[in-house]
């Protein structure tokens, strides 16, 4: 065949990345050595072959690529399995002999060897007349037509090749004749066997003169995959085991061996190429099922839109791998079904036709399929996925007022306030540029009272006083309005004539305040003029000149009470004398604010404020300072005083001042002198050269420098004490110098140490008669107690001082020997007699039953009459008691069951029954 170019094998090696230093860039994988692609294939133009005789060498291509194998090793060695080409070290492919033409498609190995690494990268390189037409679609001739033409019935027998020997030259050297290359071996892939299946044998022309014995290695065979291929040891024979899957390995590299029994090598071993012929087993695969894409409505036809993509896992240079795209379907169908296309080799979809209206259609469903045997829909397979077109917004609806006209009203002196509300309709894509609106005021608001504001919700035009309109000089105002979007119009579009509308605002006349022309006045007035002098006239303006009204005026803050305003014509007065240095002064001014009000209906006020500037006049005397000093008994540099004035007056009315001693009494000139430092200070120190320590009164005049000056006679009172080195007084003399003698300070002394132990025994008295009143709390007289008591008491008896009482006593009182030797009558157990038992009353010792009531009454007198009673309940013990007693019963003294008792017999009782008695008989007290 006439070849006349070099072909350079597009293969490249993956460059290791893993170095890369942006770290922007994302991670790459790691160096793997090996072509980039498995099968190359390369078409050679017909004008190379009429007529022209390729030599050898000579190239096939022009483009260069370079191999490497991730080590930086440039001894990379290609081979050939096709004899009439080669590879150089750079990857050009040169032909190697002259051959006539390209009428069928060449194909071969090309394998590569790393310096340093014993692996071996292939690759298939495939020549074909360019323009050549294609060969017929496996779906033409079937599939089993299709491996009958790869894998022939009659497997081949692979002998190996001899070596031949022939005389170069006279010097006597001979050249080898180069080895001839078994060309390769196609399976096709899925085969469905049965399998072990017979590819071919190998065959040595020793096997007629000794046994040998064939093996094969390589990846396939002892490498992995293991066990894909193996050979009878003693026929030759080679199998392959099982289906092959192209897209798993497309290409096997094989050695054939062969050594005699005793494992001597027979024959050079030989390669051998199996290929992996494809078959269409795959479908073409979406990278995505639902693809998302875009279109700006009023696009142009053949406008892109959007791409989808489709792989194939077959051989992409064959038919089986070539996919082609349509579109199935289109929702909706408007305006036309086929408003988009789809390029079938790219899967590129563009516009069709025009027409895209966002506010008609917003979104597009199309169905796209991909279909490999380049689109053969009878034998290619399929698959579909799904793209969503969606239109976006442009401009290309202008903002539309919904009327012509506008109106409102507002009140005057009000602001941000709305006044009226333009509606709009834009049918762009809502809360974007396209649609969201601006007002501008095109006329009638010369001075800027009013802003139109955009609604963000609902596009509305808000029209908003943002400067006070006055009645008096606008009734009404006619504005026009312009409304537009913050993007422009698309070009080609429009503006709409209803863009624009008219806005009538009324203006209400309201009552407003008076208003003072100057707000504050200002006036200047000398300080002390008497009270009823007039100052000025503050009076204020009513801004509503349509309506006649009255205007009074009142005082709204006077601090220091000084004016009065006429509540008629404003005019302002003093009530009293004005004093600049008054603490209601500021800044030599004084403020007052007055308050102006109207009739009107409801009525207003207005403030204004009067400022009075207060000129100084020489009021205020000069005061010495300071009023205490101290300095040392004897004249030195350190007994000096520095005195200077103040003075509340202002420039020119205080310093420099003068200070002078007075001349009476004459102690103080003779003492002291007063000598000048400057404008403003005097040094006040010891004319003699020892004064007493004491505390003395030092006359001074100080005099300022007004017009006329004022003097003012002040006392400095000056402490003379005794000085140690430093001449600082020293406690002794500070104490001597305060006035105190020792008598003193012992009195001092002892009033503190009684005061002391009055506190002392004030606490002592107070812990103890804190101690009293736990010890014995109840010991308060009930007559002075004024709270309410419960007193509980454990047992039946006595009251509280009775605690002790013996309940025996409450036994036969005659089995007691004391009381036996009592005489008959009362008896008491618990009595402390201080008289003889004489006096008591004496009862017989067996009273007859019908005298007991005598014989009670007769207990109750001895018992309220025994001056040795104890002042609180005991028991009193009669002489008879119980059953069988002589007294009888005590039934006759029932009560009486009438609803009116007489209780007058209880005056009978004795005298501590008698308030008793009084209570329910209605007795006096005594």
């Amino acid at each position: 065949m006439n070849l006349g170019s070099v072909l350079i094998l597009t293969c490249t090696l993956l460059v290791d990345t893993s170095w890369a230093t942006k770290a922007d860039q994302p991670p790459k994988p790691p160096c793997r050595p090996g072509f980039s692609e498995s099968f190359y294939t390369v078409f050679v133009s017909r004008d190379l072959l009429r007529g022209q005789s390729i030599l050898k060498d000579t190239t096939l291509s022009s483009e260069r690529v370079k191999f490497d194998d991730c080590q930086h090793s440039k001894a990379v060695d290609f081979e050939s399995s096709d004899p009439n080409f080669s590879v150089h070290p750079d990857g050009s492919v040169y032909a190697e002999q002259e051959v006539a033409n390209l009428s069928e498609p060449v194909q071969f190995m090309v394998t590569a060897r790393g310096g340093h690494d014993p692996h071996i990268w292939e690759t298939t390189v495939k020549l074909a007349l360019a323009g050549h037409p294609p060969s017929v679609p496996v779906s033409q001739i079937g599939v089993e037509d299709m491996i009958a033409r790869a894998w022939d019935s009659n497997p081949r027998v692979i002998k190996f090749p001899r070596k031949h020997q022939r005389s170069s030259s006279a010097n006597g050297l001979r050249r080898q004749k180069r080895d001839w290359v078994i060309p390769p071996i196609n399976v096709p892939e899925n085969s469905r066997g049965p399998f072990p299946q017979m590819l071919v044998r190998i065959r040595s022309d020793q096997d007629l003169e000794k046994g040998i014995r064939y093996s094969i290695t390589g990846a396939g065979a002892d490498q992995p995959p293991i066990d894909v291929y193996n050979i009878d040891p003693v026929h030759g024979k080679m199998f392959v085991t099982r289906p092959l899957d192209r897209e798993e390995r497309a290409s096997y590299h094989l050695r054939a061996h062969a050594v005699d029994m005793n494992g001597n090598k027979v024959e050079s071993p030989i390669d051998l190429y199996i290929y992996v012929i494809d078959m269409n087993d795959n479908r073409p695969e979406f990278q995505n099922q639902v693809y998302n894409g875009s279109v700006a409505e009023g696009s142009k036809p053949g406008t892109l839109v959007m791409q989808v993509t489709a792989n194939d896992s077959d051989d992409d240079t064959t038919a089986n791998g070539m996919v082609r795209y349509r579109i199935l379907s289109q929702t909706p169908h408007m305006p036309i079904p086929n408003m988009f296309t789809i390029n079938s080799e790219t899967g590129d979809i563009f516009t069709v036709a025009a027409g895209l209206d966002r506010e008609k259609v917003s979104q597009y469903t199309i169905i796209v399929q991909a279909t490999d045997m380049e689109g053969n829909l009878n034998f290619g397979l399929s698959n579909t996925a799904t793209a969503l077109i969606s239109v976006t917004d442009i401009n290309d609806n202008p903002p539309e007022l919904t009327a012509r006209t506008f109106s409102g009203e507002v009140p005057e002196n009000r602001v941000s306030v709305v006044v009226a509300n333009l509606t709009v309709i834009d049918r762009d894509q809502p809360h974007s540029p396209n649609w969201a609106a601006q007002y501008r005021i095109a006329s009638g608001d010369p001075q800027g009272h009013f802003l139109i504001r955009t609604n963000p919700v609902n596009n509305d035009g808000m029209v908003t006083v943002v400067k006070p309109v006055d009645y008096e000089q606008n009734r009404a105002f006619m504005l026009t309005v312009i409304v537009s979007n913050k993007a422009p119009l698309a070009s080609g579009i429009q503006s709409s004539l209803q863009s624009s509308a008219g806005v009538t605002i009324s203006v209400q006349d309201v009552n407003e305040p008076p208003v003072f022309p100057s707000n504050p006045k200002s006036i200047r007035f000398e300080e002390g003029v008497p009270g009823g002098t007039t100052l000025t006239v503050f009076a204020a303006q009513d801004p509503d000149l349509f309506i006649h009204q009255t205007v009074r005026y009142s005082k709204l803050s006077d601090p220091a009470n000084w004016l009065r305003i006429n509540r008629t014509n404003g005019q302002i007065t003093t009530m009293a004398v004005l004093d600049r240095e008054s603490m209601y002064v500021r800044n030599n001014i004084y403020e007052a604010t007055f308050l102006a009000a109207d009739n009107g209906s409801p009525p207003a006020s207005g403030t204004g404020t009067l400022q009075i500037h207060l000129i100084d006049v020489n009021d205020n005397a000069p005061v010495l300072l300071p009023k205490e000093a101290q300095v040392c008994e004897r004249a030195s540099p350190r007994s000096r005083v520095n005195i200077t004035a103040s003075d509340a007056d202002a420039d020119p009315h205080v310093g420099p001042f003068v200070f002078e001693l007075p001349s009476y009494p004459p102690s103080v000139r003779r003492n002291w002198t007063a000598s000048r430092i400057s404008g403003d200070y005097a040094q006040l120190r010891l004319r003699i050269p020892y004064l007493d320590a004491g505390v003395y009164d030092v006359p001074i005049i100080v005099s300022d420098s007004g017009n006329p000056p004022l003097s003012n006679r002040s006392i400095i009172k000056v402490k003379v004490c005794p000085c140690d080195d430093n001449g600082d007084c020293t406690t002794t003399g500070a104490v001597a110098a305060a006035g105190l003698g020792t008598g003193a300070i012992i009195a001092i002394l002892i009033c503190i140490i009684i005061l002391l132990t009055m506190v002392l025994v004030f606490v002592m008295w107070m812990k103890r008669r804190e101690k009293e009143r736990q010890a014995k709390p109840l010991l308060i007289d009930p007559e002075d107690d004024v709270r309410d008591n419960i007193l509980k008491y454990d047992e039946e008896g006595g009251g509280e001082e009775d605690q002790d009482y013996d309940l025996s006593q409450l036994q036969q009182p005659e089995a007691l020997d004391h009381i036996i030797c009592k005489p008959p009558g009362v008896r008491r157990v618990d009595e402390r007699p201080v008289i003889a038992e004489s006096q008591y009353p004496v009862r017989p010792s067996l009273p007859h039953p019908g005298d007991i009531g005598d014989f009670i009454n007769d207990g109750l007198r001895a018992a309220d009459n025994d001056p040795t009673a104890p002042p609180y309940d005991s028991l009193l013990v009669f002489d008879y008691e119980g059953s069988g007693s002589t007294a009888g019963s005590v039934s006759s003294l029932n009560s009486s069951s009438s609803g009116d008792q007489d209780y007058d017999y209880l005056n009978d009782w004795g005298p501590r029954f008698k308030k008793l008695a009084d209570l329910y008989g209605g007795g006096d007290d005594d």
